[in-house]
């Protein structure tokens, strides 16, 4: 969770013409598979797609779908950029110090990435025997956490010509540590 503390503001709303008073406020946030889902119930399009260029008002916009406490909607107005860049930050934040060694994307067709929505993550969770509980956890945790079971439920076999050199390289051992020919 991230929390923001914002102090008092006072703004001028432009459509009405009057000056507007917004007392502190402190926003709790959670970039979690709900806020994905808000979001995109409302956008219909797909948070995690890199080819969709994100304006203002859709950053605005997943971040109230973040906050998880009540606030004055009118905070999102007056919101300071740098507070909006930080926020950003958290949500990509990889919150995790797992690394793979490949590019391999579950659920995607081989070398073509799948576009991941809500539903496809829920489907994860749900495939993986993932409690729903996880989707509270920062995204990019359950994100991790989905990939490391899948590895983990699938581990790559080994091929033929490995196998095959594998039972070679043993039996070499075995024949020289008994001093045999075979």
């Amino acid at each position: 969770m991230k929390v923001i503390h914002l102090p008092a503001q006072h703004g001028f709303d432009s459509e009405k013409q009057i000056f507007v008073d917004i007392a502190e406020t402190t926003l709790k946030l959670e970039h979690s598979l709900i806020s994905l889902k808000k979001w995109e119930q409302k956008w219909k399009v797909a948070f995690l797609d890199k080819n969709v260029k994100k304006t203002t008002e859709m950053w605005l916009d997943y971040i109230k779908c973040m906050v998880i406490n009540t606030v004055d909607d009118r905070v999102f107005h007056y919101m300071p950029m740098q507070t909006v860049k930080e926020i950003i930050g958290y949500i990509e934040d990889p919150m995790t110090a797992t690394w793979f060694s490949n590019n391999d994307v579950i659920g995607a067709a081989k070398n073509k990435e799948e576009i991941v929505t809500a539903e496809v993550i829920y489907y994860w969770m749900i495939a993986l025997n993932i409690p729903v509980e996880f989707e509270k956890w920062h995204l990019n945790q359950l994100l991790t956490l989905i990939r490391v079971v899948n590895i983990k439920n699938n581990p790559k076999k080994m091929s033929a010509k490995d196998a095959a050199a594998q039972r070679k390289s043993l039996n070499a051992a075995r024949r020289a540590k008994h001093h045999s020919r075979g």
